[in-house]
């Protein structure tokens, strides 16, 4: 299929608008799924009757190989074509949604026993970590390989926009497909059955790229950390994707060791508590598993909007620096944390949550910005490879933790990540270079 001349174009880029909106489908849909699986996770947990720990260990374990295999996949972009690497990505998606699905199914209606439910749903989610990982690097490549230079970074933000636009859509749409007969699994298969559609529209809609084209632009794409409510992209994958490949960094480079430390702290603190919010909505507001999916979305909406209006509105206004985004984003995360470990009823919750989002919207663009100015152009691809590692990583291990604190009182993950906030806004005074 070749491209239509007289089809409107994205600006600087020989793609069309079109050919945009199928890229910019194949990353909401997954990011719109994977947030509508968080928000009805814990639902689906107490329904069956299975620790909360291992409810969300099963679903964090694909984060595991997100953050193994996204480099993987970012380099053989270059190499088997975008197109393909876009379609395995959706693909995975939607063999993984629908077998979680089928598990879940089975859980619920009593066919299978809750350990070995969640057992299956860990094995079938294993395949959006592994496979749709792809999606985000092959996608930003063909972009960037149709673009000039001088708009590559206008062109990829917007791109990079659909997980954050996901993080707000797939809690709205998740209880409106908690539907008779599949009920609480509904979210999975619908988003599943979207992305069916968005895979057929690629596979005819989209111009090959696998055999090279005279004169094409060189471009390549960058791994971007695991999609979820807290992971809105910052940068670090457009810089990734637009800088010239330098020498590897390693996180420990004393130019930028702060900075990375800065984002783990924030992150962890940040991943933990976003482990537990659904549990802590169930229990603060003692609903019922079934039906808790709708005051879980609402919480989860108000954070995934205060991060947005953080990144999209208020810093581009306030023009802060990094030390004073991580400080005061540091500050207002872990008062919004003290207001949600402390709130009764669900406005509480809504504005508690909202006010650590916001902050937590601040932290991040924070330590992304100081790490890539602490280095000369000629390296920004490889710090952005670290920084996407840092924001990745948060997601190994924060979420059991998390859920280990929550275990011995709801209250402490709140409590806990709280403390880490302040000691990074005591510690940051001294150790962040302004």
């Amino acid at each position: 299929m070749q491209l239509v001349p007289s089809r409107p174009r994205v600006a600087g880029s020989a793609l069309t608008t079109p050919h945009f909106l199928l890229l910019y489908a194949a990353m909401l849909v997954a990011a719109a799924g994977n947030t509508a699986l968080q928000s009805v996770m814990p639902a689906i947990g107490r329904e069956i009757g299975i620790s909360d720990f291992w409810v969300t260990v099963s679903y964090t374990w694909s984060a595991v190989l997100w953050v193994t295999l996204a480099p993987f996949w970012a380099r053989q972009s270059d190499h088997h074509g975008r197109k393909a690497l876009t379609l395995l990505g959706v693909g995975g998606f939607i063999a993984s949604m629908t077998l979680c699905g089928l598990a879940l199914l089975a859980g619920l209606e009593g066919v299978l026993a809750g350990g070995l439910t969640f057992a299956a749903f860990a094995v079938c989610r294993a395949l959006y970590g592994s496979l749709g990982c792809a999606t985000p690097s092959a996608t930003q490549a063909y972009l960037a390989a149709r673009t000039r230079r001088s708009a590559r970074v206008e062109a990829l933000s917007a791109l990079s926009s659909s997980f954050s636009l996901g993080t707000i859509v797939g809690p709205a749409l998740a209880p409106l497909f908690v539907l008779p007969i599949v009920g609480l699994a509904g979210p999975l298969f619908a988003f599943a059955a979207i992305a069916v559609v968005v895979f057929a529209a690629i596979l005819g809609g989209l111009p090959d790229d696998k055999k090279p084209r005279h004169g094409r632009r060189a471009g390549h794409g960058a791994a971007m950390s695991y999609p979820s409510l807290g992971s809105s992209p910052t940068g670090a994958s457009v810089i990734a994707a637009t800088s010239p490949k330098g020498p590897r960094l390693k996180w420990n480079d004393p130019r930028i060791r702060n900075w990375i430390i800065a984002g783990v702290i924030a992150g962890h603190a940040q991943a933990a508590t976003l482990a537990c919010l659904g549990f802590f909505v169930i229990d603060r507001l003692h609903l019922a598993p079934h039906g808790s999916e709708k005051s879980i979305a609402i919480v989860m909406m108000a954070g995934a909007a205060a991060t947005l209006a953080a990144q999209w509105a208020l810093i581009p206004r306030l023009r802060l620096n990094p030390r004073a985004l991580i400080l005061w984003g540091g500050l207002i995360a872990a008062a919004g944390l003290l207001v949600t470990m402390a709130a009764n009823e669900l406005y509480g919750l809504v504005l508690g949550f909202g006010v650590a989002s916001l902050g937590f919207g601040f932290t991040r663009p924070g330590f992304t910005g100081g790490a890539s100015l602490a280095v000369p152009l000629a390296e920004q691809g490889g710090v952005a490879g670290v920084v996407t590692a840092a924001n990745g990583i948060s997601y190994v291990a924060a979420p059991g933790i998390g859920m280990l604190l929550y275990a011995a009182d709801p209250h402490w993950p709140f409590a806990v990540g709280a403390a880490l906030l302040l000691g990074l806004l005591l510690w940051g005074r001294r150790q962040l270079a302004a």
